[in-house]
C-alpha cells in the first residue's frame, strides 16, 4: 500500500512528518505543532495573517503582511496613550520612518510623536545608547501609558525594548521589525538586552511587546547579506523542531534567496508559529525555550571574540548562528547523540542559502571556549549546550567535556 499510495501522498500532502523511530506521543505533539500551518500553506494568496502569543503580561498579536506600516491600522490599535517614541537607526529611518509617522498621524491625530535615530550596527547596542533612548523618553515627558516603537532590525528591537522595560518600570513596546532575522526571532518573545565588552546580551530584561508588526514589504530593501542572515534563523526552527519544515526550506531555497514574496511570508509565519508556541509555554527561558538558542552558544562566542565587528570585518549575527548550528551538530555527532550525516546535510542547506558553515580564520578555540563560559545560557550547574538527537530533535545537554568542545572548534 505504501508503494502504491506513497507518491500520491507526497505530491498532495500539505505537511510531511517522518515518523520513523518516533513514539506515538512524540508524533502527536509534532502534529499538534504543525496544525496551525495548515491555515497558511504555500500557494495561498498573500494576505495579512495574525498570530496571538500568550505572555505573562497578557496575549499580544503578531501581524504579518505586505504594506502594514503604510496601512497603519494594526499599529495604531496597539497604542494606549498619547506619547509615542519611535526608535530607529540611520539605515532604516530614511526609508520607513516618514511612512510610519504619517500613518500614525492619520489614524491617531492627537498623539505626540518623538523620534530617536541610532547609529546602525551590533556594536552600537550599548548601555550608552540605551541611556540616550531613556533621555529621549524623559525629554518628551513620557507617561506610564507611553509606547516605544522599535522600527528596525534586532539591534533596534533589543535596545528599544530594554529602554521600554526600564522606563517607569515598564511601558509598552511595539516591535516593527524590518529585517528577516528580527521578524522570525528577536521581535517575538520579549527578550531585550544590550551588549557589554565581556559578552552579548548580558544586561537586559524579559519584556513582551504589546504587538509585533512584520511588514514583509520592508524585506525588498534588505541587503542580500542581511536576508541570508535571517534565513539562518528560519533554518534553525526546522533544525530543532520539524524536519518537514527543513525539507520545505530545501525545496524553496531558490525562491527564498530571490525574495519571492509568498515563500518569504510563509517562512515568517511558520517561524513565528514555532517561536510563539515555545515562548507561551516557557516565557522566561526556564526550560524548553532554551532550545531556541541552538547554534547560539557557539555563535555568540564568535561574535564576542570578533568584538561585534559584524559587517565591518566579521560575521553578522545570522552568519555566526549558521556556523554555530553546524558546530553544535558536529558536537552532537562527536559525543554520540546524532549521526554526522545530519550535520553534513545541515551544512549543505546553509551553504545553498549562501551562509558560512566554518569558523573564520584566526579565532582561537580556547578563547572561544572562555567566551562560552560567560554565555547567558550558563548557570550554576555549568555551561549548557543546545544540541540535537538529529534533524528536528533538539535537546539541552550539560557536562560536555571541554576536550570535545575544543576538538570541534579546532576542526570547525
Amino acid at each position: 500500500m505504501e508503494v502504491e499510495r506513497g507518491p500520491l501522498y507526497a505530491q498532495v500532502g500539505d505537511l510531511h512528518l517522518d515518523t520513523a523511530g518516533r513514539d506515538p506521543a512524540d508524533v502527536a505533539e509534532a502534529i499538534t505543532r504543525a496544525l496551525p500551518l495548515l491555515l497558511s500553506i504555500p500557494g495561498t494568496p498573500a494576505a495579512t495573517r495574525r498570530l496571538d502569543v500568550d505572555s505573562p503580561r497578557g496575549p499580544y498579536p503578531i501581524h504579518v503582511g505586505d504594506g502594514l506600516i503604510a496601512e497603519g491600522s494594526a499599529l495604531a490599535a496597539a497604542l494606549r496613550g498619547r506619547h509615542v517614541l519611535i526608535v530607529s537607526d540611520a539605515n532604516v529611518a530614511p526609508r520607513f520612518l516618514p511612512v510610519l509617522v504619517a500613518s500614525l498621524r492619520r489614524h491617531r491625530p492627537g498623539i505626540r510623536i518623538s523620534c530617536h535615530v541610532l547609529p546602525p550596527g551590533e556594536h552600537e547596542k550599548t548601555l550608552d545608547h540605551w541611556r540616550d533612548v531613556i533621555d529621549a523618553l524623559a525629554r518628551m515627558g513620557a507617561t506610564r501609558d507611553a509606547t516605544v516603537i522599535a522600527l528596525g532590525g534586532g539591534v533596534v528591537g533589543d535596545l528599544a525594548g530594554y529602554a521600554a522595560a526600564s522606563w517607569m518600570r515598564g511601558v509598552d513596546v511595539v516591535q516593527v521589525p524590518t529585517t528577516l532575522l528580527a521578524m522570525v526571532d528577536s521581535s517575538v518573545g520579549g527578550k531585550t538586552a544590550v551588549d557589554l565588552p565581556a559578552g552579548k546580551n548580558l544586561v537586559g530584561a524579559f519584556h513582551p511587546p504589546a504587538a509585533v508588526i512584520a511588514d514583509t514589504r520592508t524585506l525588498s530593501t534588505l541587503p542580500d547579506r542581511e536576508l541570508r542572515a535571517g534565513l539562518a534563523e528560519v533554518v534553525k526552527y526546522g533544525a530543532i523542531f520539524d524536519a518537514a519544515f527543513l525539507d520545505w526550506i530545501q525545496a524553496q531555497a531558490a525562491a527564498l534567496a530571490t525574495r519571492e514574496p509568498a515563500p518569504l511570508a510563509e517562512a515568517v509565519v511558520r517561524s513565528c508559529h514555532f517561536k510563539a508556541a515555545v515562548v507561551a509555554r516557557d516565557p522566561f527561558e526556564q526550560g524548553e525555550r532554551a532550545l531556541l538558542n541552538f547554534g547560539h552558544t557557539f555563535g555568540h562566542a564568535i561574535e564576542a571574540e570578533q568584538g561585534y565587528a559584524g559587517a565591518h570585518d566579521g560575521l553578522v549575527h545570522g552568519e555566526a548562528v549558521a556556523v554555530g548550528m553546524v558546530l553544535a551538530a558536529r558536537l552532537s555527532a562527536r559525543i554520540g547523540l546524532a549521526p554526522d550525516a545530519d550535520a553534513t546535510a545541515l551544512a549543505r542547506l546553509l551553504e545553498r542559502l549562501g551562509l558560512p558553515t566554518r569558523l573564520p580564520a584566526g579565532l582561537s578555540p580556547q578563547a572561544l571556549f572562555e567566551r562560552m563560559r560567560l554565555d547567558k545560557k550558563a548557570d550554576a550547574a555549568g555551561l549548557r549546550f543546545i544540541l540535537w538527537d538529529g534533524t528536528g530533535r533538539a535537546r539541552i545537554v550539560r557536562d560536555v567535556a571541554q576536550a570535545d568542545v575544543l576538538e570541534v572548534l579546532r576542526n570547525g
